[in-house]
C-alpha cells in the first residue's frame, strides 16, 4: 500500500520541534545516561525481588522457560518502540506517538493510561523500597502504617535526586548500575560457580507444583516481566542525537537487563533447593536470607547496602520517566499548564513534584494489603495496555499509510511489519493474561475486586476519559453554535 509521504514528513517535523526553544528540555543525557536510566527502571535487582516471590510460590518452579519466552517477545515490542523513537524523539514517548499518529483523542487515552500505570509503578517501587529501607535500618515493626512511612521517605529521596543538579542524578543512576552489576550479576556468578547444587534440568522442573492448578496455568501465570524499557523514549528530548541513540538505549537496556535477570534466576534456582526458595519467598525479603546462608552473615549488610543503591536508582529513574509524560501532556494542554513550566535549568520541576505527590497518595493504599496488591497488579497491567496501544497504533497507521517507518533512522523494511504484527498480538495476549482473575495467584480469601483489579481499574480510567472527551466535544459544539 503506498504511503502518504508528505503527511509523514510533516508529522516528523512537528514531532522533532514540538515547542519553542524556551519550552524545550535541556539535552543533557548521553546514550550512556539514557541506557543507565532504562537499565535502572527495568532493574535486575528490583525485578528479581518482584519475580521470585510470586513465581516460586505460584508455579512451584520451572518458570525459567516462561521468563525466557517473555524476554524474546518483549524484544519485539521494544523494536516497535525503537522504530517510533527513531522518527519521533520527543518527551512523552508512547503518549506523543499516539497523539501524533492516532489523533488527539487517541493521545488523551494513551496519556491517561500511561500516567496512571507509571504512577502505580512508582508507588509499587516506593512501597517495596520502603520495605527494604525498614529492613536495612532494622525497623522492628512491619505494620502497614510503618511501611507507608518508610515508603514516603524512600519517595522523598527519589524526589530530591530529581530536583538536584542533573550531574548528581546521573551519578546516582550510574552508581545504581554498578550496584546492580555487583549485587546482581556478581553474586549470581559466585553462586553459579561455587554453590551450584543441581543440574541444568532443574530449571525446567517442578512447573505446576505450586498454587497453580496445572502446568499450563503455572506457565501463563509466570509469563510477565521486563517492563520499563520504554523509559528511554520518554527522555528522548533530553538525549543527544536522539534518533540514533534512543533506539540503541532501548535495545541495549532490555537486552542487558534481560540477560542478567535470566542468569540470576538460573543461579538462584541451581544453588538452592526448592523448599528453601519457597520458604524465603514467604518473607518480605526473599533474596537476602538465601544469600547470607551461602556467603555467611557478614554478607547481609553489604548486600542490603548494594540493593539500597539499586532501589534508589530505580525509584529516581521512574520519577524522571513519569514526570516527562506528565510534562508532555501538560505542554499539549491535556493537563494543567503549570506542569509544563520549566525551571531555570530547563527541568520540569512542577511535573516532578506532581508525579511524586500522586505516588505518595498511592502509598496510602499500603494501609490495606488487598489495596496495595491492586496497585501492583494495575502497574503491570496498565503498562501492557500501553504496549498494546502503541503497537496497535503503529500497526494501524503503518497499514493505512499515516506512518512511513522508512523516514526514521531505524529501517527494518518488510521485517518491520512482521515484527509489528507479532508484537501487537503478543501485547494484547499479555494484557488479557495479566488481567485474567486467578484466585491461586492472590492471598487466600482475597475479595473479588482484587481478582478483577486490572480490568476494573483500567475500565474505570478508559470510561472516565471517554466521558471527559465526549463532554468536551458537546461543549465545543454548543459554543460554536452560539457563536454562529
Amino acid at each position: 500500500m503506498p504511503m502518504r509521504e508528505s503527511r509523514n514528513t510533516f508529522s516528523s517535523a512537528t514531532a522533532s520541534a514540538p515547542a519553542t526553544s524556551a519550552d524545550k528540555l535541556h539535552r543533557s543525557m548521553s546514550v550512556w545516561n539514557s541506557f543507565t536510566l532504562g537499565f535502572a527502571v527495568v532493574s535486575p535487582v528490583v525485578g528479581l525481588y518482584a519475580i521470585i516471590s510470586v513465581q516460586t510460590v505460584v508455579t512451584g518452579g520451572g518458570w525459567f522457560s516462561a521468563l525466557a519466552t517473555c524476554l524474546v517477545m518483549q524484544l519485539l515490542v521494544a523494536t516497535v518502540y525503537a522504530e517510533l523513537s527513531s522518527q519521533f524523539p520527543i518527551a512523552g514517548g508512547a503518549y506523543k506517538w499516539a497523539r501524533q499518529l492516532g489523533g488527539v483523542s487517541a493521545g488523551q487515552f494513551a496519556g491517561v493510561i500511561y500516567v496512571s500505570s507509571t504512577i502505580a509503578m512508582l508507588t509499587t517501587t516506593a512501597y517495596t523500597g520502603g520495605v527494604w529501607l525498614s529492613i536495612f535500618f532494622g525497623a522492628a515493626s512491619q505494620s502497614g502504617h510503618v511501611l507507608v512511612i518508610w515508603g514516603a521517605i524512600f519517595l522523598l529521596l527519589c524526589a530530591l535526586l530529581n530536583l538536584a543538579h542533573i550531574n548528581i542524578f546521573k551519578l546516582v543512576i550510574t552508581l545504581g548500575v554498578y550496584a546492580e552489576v555487583v549485587g546482581s550479576l556478581g553474586v549470581a556468578l559466585l553462586l553459579f560457580l561455587f554453590f551450584r547444587q543441581h543440574s541444568f534440568s532443574e530449571l525446567f522442573q517442578h512447573l505446576g507444583t505450586g498454587t497453580a492448578p496445572s502446568e499450563t496455568a503455572a506457565f501463563l501465570a509466570a509469563l510477565w516481566a521486563f517492563i520499563g524499557f520504554d523509559a528511554c523514549s520518554t527522555i528522548a528530548e533530553e538525549t543527544h542525537e536522539p534518533k540514533r541513540m534512543v533506539p540503541r538505549a532501548i535495545f541495549f537496556s532490555l537486552c542487558v537487563v534481560g540477560s542478567v535477570v535470566l542468569f540470576n534466576s538460573a543461579a538462584l534456582t541451581l544453588a538452592f533447593d526448592r523448599d528453601t526458595l519457597l520458604t524465603a519467598s514467604a518473607t518480605s525479603d526473599p533474596i537476602t536470607p538465601v544469600i547470607a546462608s551461602s556467603f555467611g552473615d557478614w554478607a547481609e549488610k553489604p548486600f542490603l547496602g548494594i540493593v539500597m543503591v539499586a532501589f534508589l536508582a530505580c525509584g529516581a529513574s521512574v520519577v524522571k520517566y513519569t514526570s516527562r509524560i506528565v510534562y508532555s501532556m501538560a505542554r499539549e494542554g491535556h493537563m494543567p499548564a503549570v506542569l509544563s513550566r520549566l525551571a531555570p535549568d530547563k527541568t520540569p520541576r512542577n511535573a516532578v513534584l506532581c508525579t511524586v505527590s500522586l505516588a505518595g497518595l498511592g502509598l496510602l493504599f499500603g494501609l490495606n494489603d488487598g489495596a496495595v496488591a491492586t496497585v501492583i497488579a494495575f502497574g503491570t497491567g496498565g503498562l501492557y495496555a500501553m504496549f498494546s496501544m502503541t503497537t496497535g497504533v503503529g500497526l494501524y497507521t503503518r497499514l493505512t499509510g499515516r506512518w512511513n517507518p522508512a523516514l526514521g533512522e531505524l529501517k527494518l523494511g518488510a521485517w518491520g511489519l512482521v515484527i509489528n504484527v507479532v508484537a501487537f498480538a503478543w501485547s494484547v495476549f499479555e494484557l488479557v493474561n495479566i488481567a485474567w482473575p486467578r484466585p491461586y495467584a492472590t492471598a487466600p480469601g482475597a475479595p473479588w475486586w482484587q481478582l478483577w483489579a486490572v480490568p476494573l481499574v483500567l475500565g474505570t480510567i478508559v470510561g472516565t476519559t471517554a466521558l471527559y472527551i465526549l463532554v468536551n466535544k458537546i461543549r465545543r459544539r454548543i459554543a460554536s453554535k452560539s457563536l454562529a
